[in-house]
């Protein structure tokens, strides 16, 4: 019997990369639990500014030419790292806090944490953001569930944490393998005030050899993003400027 990871890997196979565009789009289960556990998709009141995110490090095959990218372009971003990945590569986490990133929580491992029962849930968060914190000295503030899959035990847990929920209104698909064209053309068609932009600095859970096209993207959505007089921040500076 073919397991999940299998079945989705038949049918990127037999299903045209546009089809699969517009199902990714449309999922209704993912709108379905967003209904039932609203977080941020976007930013309140169309905020003048943009988000760009990162999903799935630190890792060291793919974060590192992701900072560098952004920092040749002179724009902050949040990453939503693992627990595991933070404890493995510390360093990186250092980096994206001298670069002037923000870190949110992924959880401690990348798995459905919306399958978890409201214990495990708990437990999974509460392992990440203490991993966060031994790092960068403070718990995380925000939290993007994998797959963005959420459930109302997390919505708990995070109530509990205190945790924002984010999820995002703009997407590159980076986890397939593309072109940075490609990802930045996908972004580019959602990139509008208040927007947060969902991208990946690392292939260990996608369907990809790297995250090179990701990093090649930046400059792309950078350029369309100034030609449309759109700052891009972090969640926490926008969160600031809008508290101010």
């Amino acid at each position: 019997m073919l397991d999940s990871r299998q079945l989705r890997r038949g049918l990127r196979r037999v299903i045209p990369r546009p089809v699969r565009q517009r199902l990714y789009d449309w999922s209704p289960s993912r709108r379905r639990r967003w209904r039932q556990t609203p977080g941020l998709e976007s930013l309140a009141g169309g905020d003048d500014a943009a988000v760009l995110t990162f999903d799935d490090g630190p890792d060291p095959e793919g974060t590192p030419r992701v900072l560098e990218e952004l920092a040749r372009a002179e724009v902050a971003a949040t990453f939503f790292v693992l627990g595991r990945h933070a404890e493995e590569n510390p360093e990186l986490i250092r980096e994206m806090l001298a670069q002037g990133h923000e870190v949110g929580l992924h959880g401690m491992e990348h798995r459905r944490h919306d399958r978890l029962s409201a214990a495990a849930a708990e437990g999974d968060l509460r392992a990440g953001s203490e991993a966060i914190a031994a790092v960068t000295g403070r718990p995380p503030e925000w939290y993007r569930p994998p797959f963005g899959a959420s459930s109302p035990a997390l919505a708990a847990a995070c109530e509990k944490l205190g945790l924002r929920l984010v999820y995002w209104s703009a997407w590159g698909q980076d986890w397939e393998e593309s072109s940075p064209g490609r990802i930045a053309g996908l972004v580019e068609r959602d990139l509008s005030p208040g927007a947060i932009v969902l991208l990946h600095d690392s292939a260990r859970y996608a369907q990809r050899a790297s995250a090179a096209a990701t990093a090649e993207a930046i400059p792309l959505i950078v350029g369309s993003a100034r030609e449309r007089g759109l700052p891009l921040v972090s969640l926490g500076a926008s969160a600031s400027n809008a508290s101010g």
